[in-house]
């Protein structure tokens, strides 16, 4: 049987390029997402389904028509820049806390039961630097740092069943993420990197693709850090 991959916010980005490394290897893939309508992939091993992943309560009614899965990869998340901490409307924290925290959390236990079933499965949580250094989006912040955490948590609860779970903390990625950003925050962001410019999209995935599939399982409940010395440690 092929190896079966649930992608998260695959439509684009980062997302997309691990879509495609996954599809090029021959995998079924199964990407989820509230917006296709920029989306031109096209494979017999694909299947998308739309869906608003700050929907939490209908997460078991998804993963039944998504069906059983050997790799899970939390990579949907966004972030909202235009509010300020103390004044951040309850609906919009919930909104963000849903999508980057709570979903992924949600999914690792609905997916983990097929897992746990066959004695092996593969996560990888995309968590961000703004999880370990803080965000001017504070929710942000918290949503990845408590990503970050759940990831150590699950690995232990669920390393004994052959189930590996680790993460990717990166610093700012070139996608459309940054549209929110203004060009003096990202100008000096750029200052504190070596190579003096944001991540690509293919060097998140390649790291991605290596924790969901070649990595060993002893690499188990760790945050793998791609931020190019921006926050060396």
């Amino acid at each position: 049987m092929k190896t079966r991959a649930l992608v998260t916010g695959g439509n684009k980005g980062i997302g997309f390029a691990v879509t495609k490394d996954f599809l090029e290897r021959g995998f079924e893939v199964v990407v989820v997402a509230r917006d296709f309508s920029s989306f031109d992939l096209q494979d017999e091993n694909l299947t998308i389904i739309e869906y608003d992943l700050a929907n939490v309560t209908d997460l078991p009614k998804l993963m039944k028509q998504v069906g059983d899965i050997d790799i899970l990869i939390n990579n949907a998340g966004f972030m909202q820049p235009k509010y300020s901490f103390d004044n951040y409307p309850l609906e919009a924290k919930e909104r963000i806390m849903n999508v980057d925290l709570y979903t992924p959390v949600e999914l690792m236990t609905l997916c983990s039961n097929s897992m746990k079933e066959k004695g092996y499965g593969r996560i990888v949580n995309v968590a961000s630097i703004a999880g370990q250094i803080g965000h001017p989006d504070i929710w942000y912040g918290i949503a990845k740092a408590g990503l970050i955490n759940a990831t150590k948590i699950y690995a232990k609860l669920l390393g004994g069943n052959g189930i590996v779970v680790n993460c990717i903390a990166p610093s700012p990625v070139e996608t459309d993420m940054q549209k929110d950003n203004s060009e003096e925050r990202k100008a000096e962001f750029k200052k504190t990197v070596v190579s003096g410019r944001f991540a690509y999209a293919s060097e998140i995935a390649t790291t991605i693709v290596w924790l969901a599939t070649d990595c060993p399982e002893y690499i188990n409940g760790t945050t793998t850090d791609i931020n190019n010395c921006s926050y060396p440690r």
